[in-house]
């Protein structure tokens, strides 16, 4: 069941567990989940998977600059650097919301 709720996806779960779908640029620091999807077009869709942002990977947001941009996340196992633009391609879903 998907429920549409301020811009973002929620799902319902049989166990009682909520979890929503949101853009990881929207995501605050120590905040994680797992990327449902890879959006935008051509070389920055290509660099973002390139950079092993792909379905299923779990992401955590560790720092965001001061000014908002870019951000820091930790993916499989390494740090990366993205814009607030680039992030917002990506889907994630956050458990416990």
């Amino acid at each position: 069941m998907r429920i549409a709720v301020g811009g973002s996806l929620q799902h319902g779960r049989a166990h009682g567990e909520r979890k929503t779908v949101r853009p990881l640029s929207e995501l605050r620091p120590a905040e994680a989940g797992v990327v449902v999807k890879v959006g935008g077009r051509g070389a920055i869709r290509r660099r973002i998977l390139d950079m092993g942002v792909v379905v299923g990977s779990p992401v955590r947001v560790e720092r965001v600059a001061p000014l908002g941009d870019p951000l820091a996340i930790s993916i499989k196992g390494y740090t990366l650097s993205l814009r607030k633009s680039e992030a917002a391609e990506v889907r994630v879903e956050v458990a416990g919301e």
